[in-house]
């Protein structure tokens, strides 16, 4: 893999990640984080289309005039959504009901519509096919972490439901960790959407700190220059 490509990776998932550097896409990044299942139904799906716009974006970015390139770029995200919701109605018609109104929203995501401008109409389509993927595989992680979090301390088990997703070979995957557990309601209300995102920023910001500070610690610290006596010789009269 090239630079470049490791760069792309890198800001994807960490340095410039839409969910905890960029806080874009916090509207279902909170409203569909309760449960692991509706996270990573949500984060597949917005995976595939910023994967795909990216890809005719950057096909198109030659063939469209200044004037019309943000209502180009908005059709083209909205086609990918409507196919993206009706592949879910066929597939997956009660996750589909359970999300709602997040599917069709994904057309407004400030996530998808953010790195068509800023990316995808500048580069080549590899890069930018490869740009959708990374950025919404991370945006998908941070909702499958919020989900996973918020899931366990709301029912003391995750991953329950998953045959909404991937079909009946999914219905034992549930895990379940804490037995007799009596729920924790705040963590699947919407203010524990909020504390959770929060605390996983403070946690990438500790770890950046601390990675800052090994590698100042690791850089050589330069000798100290020799200092030189000057003798000044002469008559004062």
């Amino acid at each position: 893999m090239s630079t470049r490509y490791r760069d792309i990776t890198v800001n994807g998932l960490w340095k410039n990640n839409p969910g905890l550097v960029q806080l874009l896409g916090l509207c279902p990044l909170l409203g569909t984080s309760n449960s692991a299942v509706n996270a990573l139904g949500l984060g597949l799906a917005t995976v595939l289309v910023l994967t795909c716009s990216n890809a005719a974006v950057s096909l198109i970015r030659g063939a469209v005039t200044p004037a019309v390139r943000l209502p180009a770029f908005v059709m083209i995200i909205a086609a990918l959504t409507t196919c993206i919701e009706l592949l879910m109605q066929a597939f997956t018609y009660e996750l589909y009901q359970i999300l709602g109104i997040f599917i069709p929203l994904i057309t407004t995501n400030c996530v998808i519509l953010g790195r068509a401008e800023a990316f995808a109409a500048k580069n080549n389509v590899a890069r930018a096919a490869y740009d959708g993927l990374v950025m919404g595989v991370g945006f998908a992680l941070v909702l499958l972490a919020i989900g996973l979090v918020r899931e366990l301390f709301g029912t003391g088990a995750v991953f329950a439901n998953m045959q909404l997703l991937f079909g009946p070979l999914a219905a034992n995957w549930q895990i379940t960790l804490m037995e007799d557990y009596q729920g924790f309601l705040l963590a699947i209300l919407p203010p524990g959407a909020f504390i959770v995102l929060g605390l996983l920023i403070a946690l990438k910001n500790r770890i950046d700190e601390q990675l800052a500070e090994r590698a100042k610690a690791r850089e050589p610290v330069a000798a100290p220059a020799p200092s030189r006596r000057v003798r000044v010789t002469g008559v004062i009269e």
